[in-house]
């Protein structure tokens, strides 16, 4: 915390007095100059939102961010401060961070005609110049402008006409900072209208009283699409008001998928030293929220938001983790049969159009895995055809033909020598899986294996029966029923 000082102080040690849009130009000029990151963790928006991001800051314009849910519009929003100086020097006791350069308040132009070059400096540090507000149909003009206080007022024996009984609401408190409202369609229509003069000429109105105070403050306005937010939508007049509209979007790739959900999943140290997770593992997790995005069940207006991810990711490991304390082991590995844990992370982060609400949530779940499982098979191995000539063998002959006469178990609780044991009992299959992928590493070998048994059973080649704590594979109805389970 920097030690506060007197006005001629600040004037002596050549401070330059600027508006928050210069500041935020001059850093991320600076930083582009120096080769610095800026936005950093944005993964997928290096050559899309970003770079609409820097031109709408060097315009000086305010911001609205507009894109479905869990696409990091609150992130770019926090992001911002650190375009800010590190501290900013305000009048000393001011509501609402006067400049003693260009004071704006009737406290502050007072104090510093009383004291002049004495009067007494302090200092914000950029992270108290961050107010966000949750755009909800409850929230008034007295939250966001301000309104007459009578408490203020008794105290200090002054009168409703006295500028000084004003409290200031949160938009006042956020001069010189960055204002976030999320949900902007949210807000009712009446309130967005009481922003249009503090975006465009800088004044106030409370109460009755017409305040020329030219705030300076860095708008940035999130919101969903309009044609998904039926609850309310963004006034004509406000929109125009605003500089700059970026869209956002869900990531284009697995690969930037992986980086965000490991980036904002938490997970301890602990558990990433005693807990493996594949890249297959990782890449299938991933591609269940593709899936959701593409299913024909999901309300696509909605969005998945990329929490989806992250929430699955946090329970898989959960899943792993009581595996250890039911095995007492100290390592293990994440197993296909784990994602089963991960459906209570979907169920409760899709929208259902009627066909999915007909269908249930749970399974509907159930079947975004089991598409995303198929999407990874087909990455590698041949297509399982639906018929099977008599007497024609395919690639998966030999492993089906195994299930004839042999049943496998997959326990969530063994632990992993007896379940890897298990699947390297199946030669077919650890043939198939060395013969189309010969250089996987060991744990997305077995991983793999799972995926090829669980395809088979998809594509009704093998009956799989859930218990409560396994996964049982066995021949096809209508194996069992042409050749025994001998």
């Amino acid at each position: 915390m920097k030690k506060e000082i007197t006005f001629k102080e600040l004037k002596d040690s050549g401070y330059k007095d600027q508006s928050i849009n210069e500041e935020m130009q001059a850093n991320l000029s600076r930083k582009i100059k120096s080769k610095e990151p800026v936005f950093e963790g944005l993964w997928g928006y290096e050559n899309t939102v970003v770079p609409q991001l820097k031109k709408a800051i060097l315009a000086g314009h305010h911001i609205n961010l507009l894109g479905l849910r869990g696409q990091a519009k609150t992130r770019i929003a926090r992001n911002m401060v650190e375009l800010l100086d590190e501290y900013m020097p305000i009048v000393k006791g001011s509501e609402i961070n006067d400049s003693p350069f260009h004071p704006i308040s009737k406290y502050s132009r007072n104090l510093l005609a009383e004291k002049g070059d004495n009067t007494a400096i302090s200092w914000v540090h950029r992270s108290e110049r961050f107010f966000e507000k949750l755009a909800t149909p409850d929230v008034n003009v007295s939250d966001l402008i301000g309104d007459i206080d009578p408490i203020k007022a008794a105290t200090l024996k002054l009168p409703y006409s006295d500028e000084r009984v004003l409290h200031y609401g949160m938009i006042p408190r956020a001069n010189r900072c960055i204002f976030v409202l999320n949900e902007l369609p949210d807000l009712q229509a009446r309130i967005q209208v009481s922003l249009f003069n503090i975006l465009q000429e800088g004044d106030i109105q409370i109460r009755g009283f017409q305040l020329r105070m030219p705030l300076d403050i860095q708008f940035i306005f999130t919101a969903n699409p309009e044609d998904y937010t039926n609850r309310g939508s963004i006034v004509t007049p406000l929109k125009d008001r605003i500089g700059s509209q970026i869209f956002t979007h869900y990531p284009k790739s697995i690969e930037l998928a992986r980086k965000i959900t490991e980036q904002e999943a938490k997970i301890s140290d602990n558990d990433k030293e005693s807990i493996t997770i594949c890249s297959t593992a990782r890449d299938l997790l991933e591609q269940v929220a593709f899936e959701a995005r593409n299913s024909e069940y999901v309300d696509a207006k909605s969005g998945v938001s990329a929490r989806l991810t992250i929430s699955a990711m946090e329970n898989l490991i959960a899943a792993a983790k009581l595996r250890l304390i039911e095995t007492g082991t100290e390592k293990t590995a994440i197993r296909l049969v784990d994602f089963v844990s991960i459906i209570p992370s979907i169920t409760g982060k899709i929208e259902l159009v009627y066909e999915g609400e007909q269908e249930g949530a749970a399974e509907v779940a159930k079947m975004l895995i089991d598409q995303a499982i198929v999407t990874e098979f087909e990455k590698i191995f041949p297509h399982i055809p639906k018929l099977e000539k008599e007497g024609v063998k395919t690639t998966y002959s030999d492993i089906i033909n195994w299930f004839e006469k042999n049943v496998l178990e997959l326990n969530y609780t063994d632990t992993d020598d007896d379940f890897n044991n298990a699947l390297n009992q199946i030669e077919p299959l650890c043939k198939l899986v060395d013969e189309y992928n010969p250089n996987l590493e060991e744990q997305d070998r077995l991983f793999f294996m799972e995926i090829v048994i669980w395809s088979l059973s998809i594509n009704n080649k093998l009956d799989k029966t859930e218990s409560e704590k396994a996964f049982s594979f066995d021949s096809a109805g209508f194996n069992k029923q042409y050749f025994g389970n001998n």
